[in-house]
């Protein structure tokens, strides 16, 4: 566990960052929005390999749920905004949190899984509220405030 003690500090920093932002930009929000959906299912397909962990397993199927939603709300908010959706890619901190995933198995995996669940969502928060601050695109903003409460 003591190897995820620096990845948490780094994304407090870029938490407390993101929070002092006023506002973010269309062109930010949707690529950052896009890469925590591509994590979610990144993340629940590792766990779901090796948990035997039935609150695991279903914690993990109510995330993809959430997310697949969300995706889909913030995609029609995007053409709808006159905006081409680009292919999502992971930032490197959810690179750095899928790794431990993928090296460990079993209760460890769950454990880095729900710990990882808890950064990620802390991150998916700030996002979204910051966004939906945004004066630029009224369908982004409504999709990133109907995310919030989700989150």
């Amino acid at each position: 566990m003591r190897r995820y003690i620096p990845a948490l500090a780094a994304v407090t920093v870029a938490i407390a960052s993101a929070a002092s932002a006023s506002t973010i930009s269309p062109s930010e929000y949707v690529p950052k929005a896009g890469a925590a959906g591509l994590y979610e299912r990144q993340s629940r397909e590792l766990v779901l390999q090796s948990t035997k962990d039935a609150k695991v397993r279903d914690f993990s199927t109510i995330m993809i749920a959430d997310h697949t939603k969300s995706t889909a709300d913030i995609t029609a908010a995007v053409r709808l905004a006159g905006f081409q959706p680009a292919p999502h890619a992971l930032d490197s901190m959810q690179a750095e949190m899928t790794s431990p995933l993928r090296a460990t198995s079993g209760p460890p995996r769950d454990a880095a899984y729900l710990t990882h669940q808890k950064v990620a969502h802390a991150k998916g928060f700030e996002l979204h509220s910051t966004h939906a601050t945004d004066r630029t695109s009224a369908p982004l903003k409504s999709a990133a405030t109907m995310n919030v409460p989700v989150v």
